[in-house]
C-alpha cells in the first residue's frame, strides 16, 4: 500500500505525536536542573517529589498544549525578544 504525501506536508519526527524533539530536550535537561538542585539542598523525599513536581509539571504542561502547537524553544524567544524591545511591537 502507497501513500500519497502532499508537496506542503510538514513532516517532523516527534515522540508520542506530541513532544517535538528540541522540546523534549529542553524539558529533559530542566527536570535534570531541577532534580539535581533538589537532591542538593533537600533530604526528606516529601519535599523533593513535591517541589520536583511543582517546578517541572507546569513547563511540561505548557510545552503539551502551548501556544498553537509552537515550539517551546520559539515561544521562549518570541518572549526574550518582546521584553529586550517591547516599543517595537506595540508601534506596528
Amino acid at each position: 500500500m502507497k501513500f500519497v504525501f502532499p508537496q506542503n506536508y510538514d513532516f517532523s519526527h516527534k515522540l508520542l505525536g506530541i513532544f517535538d524533539t528540541s522540546t523534549l530536550l529542553v524539558n529533559g535537561i530542566w527536570a535534570l536542573f531541577v532534580f539535581c538542585f533538589l537532591n542538593l539542598f533537600f533530604s526528606s523525599l516529601n519535599i523533593k517529589i513535591f517541589l520536583f513536581i511543582i517546578l517541572v509539571f507546569p513547563f511540561l504542561l505548557f510545552s503539551i498544549i502551548g501556544f498553537n502547537h509552537e515550539n517551546i524553544l520559539y515561544v521562549v524567544f518570541y518572549i526574550a525578544k518582546y521584553v529586550k524591545r517591547p516599543k517595537i511591537y506595540i508601534y506596528k
